[in-house]
């Protein structure tokens, strides 16, 4: 039955529909638009357009969900019986989304309190679901926040891209990162670092980039409980075989999610794309 905390997102977390389901969570779709068409953002139809798009290098442009979309998020909560709403969303430097949130929360008929995440995909799912199984258990408004910044504080997630062109022309990272990475056909390593996508190493070969993305995922989950998401963009046998190779190499794993990103974030990184998102309990 649903909690009086409720849980609302965006669609760039990425989550399990099973998981959505089950924890009652509200997830407001960001858009895709591919030349004059708009798609919503977590299809599979809009995925399998937008890599279409790209290797046609056709324009690309991703836009945030209105406040008015929040609103009605924020009001069909209260008209289901919660008393208060956490609203988590992807890091601010990446999107407006968090701002699109705080102004529908200023009109909202229920308390809402809406956090920027820092992060993005399923190291903003794994923050959701703590915020929903805290809800669970009958955690207030702000304990249920204090439950996801935390594990946020704990998440690390690591990217691999064969190319930094696309987060360039998105502005989601410096032209001389991007010049940089570029250089002698380098292979860049990207991680999350306050909110933004920052170029953590240089790596000769792809080969060697997705083994080094592979150790600083295992570097970091340690020996203790862990969840771990592996995600990719037209690179499912990429993203299989590192999926099976951690959870051969962690055990503390408790949870593992392999999943190809949604349109949004494809637009940004660009097909190649293999993440590692690790999140320790």
């Amino acid at each position: 039955m649903p909690r009086s905390v409720a849980i609302v997102t965006d669609s760039t977390a990425y989550l399990p529909p099973a998981a959505v389901v089950r924890h009652y969570i509200t997830v407001v779709p960001l858009t895709v638009v591919l030349a004059d068409e708009a798609l919503e953002d977590g299809t599979e139809t809009s995925t399998r357009r937008l890599t279409e798009a790209l290797q046609q290098r056709r324009p690309v442009t991703t836009s945030r969900p209105s406040p008015e979309t929040f609103a009605a998020a924020y009001r069909a909560a209260a008209d289901a019986g919660a008393e208060g709403v956490v609203s988590l969303h992807l890091s601010a430097e990446i999107s407006g989304t968090h701002d699109a949130a705080l102004l529908a929360a200023r009109e909202s008929p229920i308390p809402v309190r809406v956090v920027d995440s820092g992060v993005v995909a399923m190291a903003l799912g794994f923050c959701v679901l703590t915020a929903a199984e805290a809800a669970a258990t009958g955690a207030s408004l702000d304990e249920a926040v204090a439950c996801a910044r935390k594990r946020a504080e704990a998440i690390r997630a690591y990217f691999y891209v064969d190319t930094l062109e696309h987060l360039r022309r998105g502005g989601r990272i410096g032209t001389a990162q991007a010049l940089l990475g570029s250089a002698l056909a380098v292979k860049p390593l990207l991680e999350l670092a306050d909110g933004r996508i920052e170029l953590t190493e240089k790596v000769r070969t792809a080969s060697r980039a997705i083994a080094r993305l592979e150790e600083l995922a295992v570097e970091h989950a340690g020996s203790g409980p862990v969840d771990v998401a592996v995600h990719h963009l037209a690179a499912g046998d990429r993203a299989a075989a590192l999926a099976e190779r951690l959870r051969q190499r962690l055990p503390g794993l408790v949870e593992m999610h392999v999943s190809e990103v949604g349109a949004v974030l494809g637009a940004h990184t660009g097909p190649g794309l293999l993440g590692a998102v690790v999140a320790p309990r």
